[in-house]
């Protein structure tokens, strides 16, 4: 154990995911059982240069599991990104005397701990949590689950229309420069096109694999575009002058972000977060939590932030096969 380990900070950077909270619960309350002392700082990176704190206790985060967003909020901060910034930052953990700094976000967060890891003595540990699902070094984020079943239950009720109007419907999910939220739901929706940025757009292709569809007797038809991907609405309109079918454009937006937590993005919001607590009192900084074939893993914070997660592109090949 990390003997001079007495207390620790959470705080949450970034875009806010679903689990969020769960994982903050779980890390104040893995870490009181260990005889830790718990700070959360208030509105992501700002908070640690503001000093704007609460002490986290397990009755203060009773009641937190099921709730999206994050109590402790997030915000963008400029000032973070500079040198003085930083070293405010550095200068609140010193105050403080924390050992150890869980940082609950995705990979932009990540990058935002590294530098901060140059600046202090305090050892980082990163809990992934973010609906894009791009961080490297784990199979899944928090929230990702969570943000797939919310696009997957407002596509199933859009489809209903598309079918009762013999319409084709274009639905925009967030994903603005990867495409592992549109591809999964895409195929758990059954879309007969999935767009994503990894791939570049070709309005021609869609246009004919649409055309062939109505040949073939499917009037209906259900695309599933990453925001990524260029202005849908543009291309609603050459598919329906193309095509000649009515063509109805949706855009789901921030509500993938929010809402309750699924059964699946709380389970690993727990489970990451008591992998953080133990790489911590181990005396182990600058790694990142994630899960890997089924186990809960670290890997350095570095390798992390500067990791390209790739794309399954054999998903998409087997969203066409699916889709014929």
């Amino acid at each position: 154990m990390f003997e001079s380990l007495k207390t620790i900070g959470v705080i949450t950077t970034g875009g806010d995911a679903p689990g969020m909270n769960a994982a903050i619960r779980a890390v104040t309350r893995v870490a009181h059982t260990k005889n830790l002392q718990v700070i959360g700082f208030k509105r992501g990176w700002e908070g640690l240069i503001k000093n704007n704190f609460k002490h986290l206790t397990p009755r203060s985060v009773g009641g937190l599991i099921q709730l999206g967003g994050t109590m402790l909020h997030t915000a963008r901060c400029p000032e973070f990104k500079t040198e003085e910034g930083l070293e405010k930052a550095a200068k609140t953990l010193c105050t403080h005397q924390i050992g150890g700094l869980v940082v609950i976000g995705g990979d932009g967060s990540f990058k935002g701990a590294l530098e901060l890891s140059k600046h202090c003595n305090s050892l980082m540990v990163g809990i992934p949590a973010t609906i894009d699902n791009d961080v490297y070094g784990t199979d899944e984020t928090i929230g990702f689950d969570t943000a797939v079943n919310t696009a997957v239950a407002e596509i199933d009720k859009i489809r209903d229309t598309a079918i009762s109007h013999e319409r084709i419907f274009i639905v925009e999910v967030m994903g603005r420069q990867r495409g592992f939220l549109a591809l999964t739901v895409g195929i758990t929706v059954g879309a007969e096109i999935i767009l994503v940025p990894e791939n570049r757009c070709n309005l021609d292709n869609v246009v004919e694999i649409l055309k062939e569809n109505a040949r073939k007797g499917k009037k209906v038809g259900i695309v599933v575009a990453a925001e990524g991907c260029g202005k849908v609405s543009e291309a609603a309109k050459a598919i329906e002058e193309q095509t000649g079918s009515e063509v109805r454009l949706t855009i789901l937006g921030y509500v993938q972000r929010g809402g309750s937590p699924s059964a699946r993005s709380r389970l690993l919001a727990s489970l990451f977060a008591e992998k953080a607590v133990e790489l911590l009192l181990q005396g182990q900084g600058n790694r990142v939590v994630g899960l890997r074939n089924g186990a809960i893993i670290s890997t350095e914070l570095e390798e992390s932030s500067k990791g390209y997660k790739p794309l399954d592109e054999s998903l998409l090949k087997l969203a066409e096969m699916l889709s014929i």
